[in-house]
């Protein structure tokens, strides 16, 4: 009944905000850079911040998280409606970031280590704000990871935030995992999603020792990587919305649906954690392994790139 409650409630949640957004023409209009074709609500991922109520009502999840996550999804959700400058945003998710570091114990480590920690978070927070250019791709992705999570020990107090966020994806996916999306996250749900994923790595890492566990996001992290690269050598703003990510050229120039394109990211990065926690064992990865699963990965990807890459559709 517990679950079921929070299920109805989230659906319900989800279905006014949809509405009071058309009302209130809170919506994505279709540029040159973007996927879709029609106005499309945009804020839909608000839910997750909200989801995150149930699980610290009952003392399972930290207020620190919560904290960070209210504060941040807050701004997004300015942003989402009034296009807020960079400066507010990037306050608040280092603010949010450093927080989160306190209260899981990182500021332990070398300060230099510290820095390079919250490069990287930072730096993930608004990788995972780009995902939302394509339908379904990042609630299938959050849904993998938050899968992948559960699995490991160290993250057994969490059971029912995971199961909690599980819904939340269910939800979600009903108005955007189609091919053509009732709603987008926007800001509020892809930054609110990248903090709460971002929360649980740091965590697993800390406890674990091991910070392998960073190729849980290798299948995303690769493209992120290349994409801004490439964009580099090109001289462009790596902060300005683009549509140079590898799912985005199968999509927009080679015709491929998004439910495909987002499902092959989900499975594949699924299948790659699955093996890596139930056959090789996550305590028994080195660097090598983990070096050579990251160059594999990077050799396919290039592959795909060069073969997919060709002249836009008419």
């Amino acid at each position: 009944m517990y679950y079921l409650f929070a299920l109805c409630a989230l659906l319900i949640t989800e279905i006014i905000y949809i509405q009071l957004a058309r009302n209130y023409r809170i919506v994505d209009i279709p540029t040159d850079r973007s996927s879709h074709k029609v106005p499309t609500v945009r804020g839909g991922g608000v839910i997750f911040p909200i989801a995150l109520i149930l699980p610290f009502y009952f003392g399972e999840i930290n207020q620190s998280l919560v904290i960070v996550v209210l504060l941040v999804a807050t701004i997004s959700f300015l942003d989402d409606m009034f296009s807020l400058s960079q400066l507010p945003r990037a306050i608040a998710q280092i603010a949010g970031t450093l927080y989160i570091f306190y209260d899981l114990g990182v500021f332990q480590i070398e300060w230099f280590y510290i820095l390079i920690c919250t490069v990287l978070f930072f730096g993930w927070i608004n990788a995972f704000n780009f995902m939302d250019g394509i339908n379904g791709i990042s609630v299938l992705y959050c849904l993998v990871s938050l899968i992948s999570f559960s699995f490991l020990e160290v993250n057994f107090i969490y059971h029912e935030t995971f199961v909690i966020l599980g819904l939340a994806c269910m939800v979600f996916s009903v108005f955007n995992l189609r091919q053509k999306a009732v709603a987008f996250l926007g800001d509020v749900g892809s930054i609110s999603l990248a903090i709460i994923l971002g929360y649980f790595m740091v965590h697993t890492i800390v406890q674990t020792g091991n910070f392998f566990y960073l190729i849980f996001f290798s299948i995303y992290g690769v493209d992120t990587i290349i994409t801004i690269f490439i964009r580099l050598i090109k001289k462009e703003n790596i902060l300005h919305p683009h549509r140079s990510h590898l799912y985005q050229y199968l999509v927009n120039e080679r015709g491929i649906s998004h439910l495909t394109v987002s499902a092959t990211y989900a499975i594949c990065q699924l299948l790659l954690n699955t093996v890596l926690i139930h056959l090789v064992g996550m305590e028994n990865m080195t660097a090598i392994t983990f070096t050579l699963t990251l160059c594999c990965i990077f050799f396919l990807y290039t592959f795909i790139r060069i073969n997919y890459k060709i002249k836009p559709m008419s």
